[in-house]
Parts: structure tokens; C-alpha cells; sequence
């Protein structure tokens, strides 16, 4: 068998070839102004996802408490060992 010859790796394309992208065409005056848009779906985004959990949370607290109330939830989900209470 022939050794295979090892061939140098192609040459990388230089910064001055890469193809003009959407972020070199904008002026930064309008690419700030997107990212502050971004940033200010992001934190919507955030706050609604918060108001969501503590709507749950109040409702899981609702329920909670109207179960203390309820006698018959209480006695089926009590511990049936009442010796532990004498």
C-alpha cells in the first residue's frame, strides 16, 4: 500500500471576501433602535409570562383554602392514624 500524502488545508477566506451581510448595510442609528425594540419585546414577553404564573398561583391558593373547608376533602385525604394525636 502507498502512503497517502497529506495535502495542506485550503486557504481560509480572508475578512475582505465575506459577503456583505443585513448588519454591515444598516446605519447604527437603526440597528440601535432594533435592538431597543428587541429588548423591549423580551421584557413584555417576561412580564407577561410573571403576571401568568402569579394568576396561577393565586388560583392554586384559592383552591387551597376553599379545600380547608371542605370536610369531606379533609377526611379523605387525612391521615387515618390517630393515635399520634392523644
Amino acid at each position: 500500500m502507498a502512503k497517502s500524502k497529506k495535502r495542506p488545508p485550503a486557504p481560509k477566506a480572508a475578512a475582505q471576501d465575506k459577503p456583505t451581510t443585513l448588519k454591515d448595510l444598516l446605519s447604527s442609528d437603526v440597528l440601535e433602535k432594533l435592538k431597543a425594540q428587541a429588548d423591549e419585546a423580551k421584557a413584555a414577553e417576561a412580564a407577561l409570562k410573571e403576571q401568568e404564573r402569579q394568576q396561577a398561583e393565586e388560583a392554586r391558593q384559592a383552591e387551597q383554602k376553599r379545600r380547608e373547608n371542605d370536610f369531606e376533602y379533609l377526611l379523605n385525604n387525612s391521615a387515618m392514624d390517630w393515635k399520634k394525636h392523644k
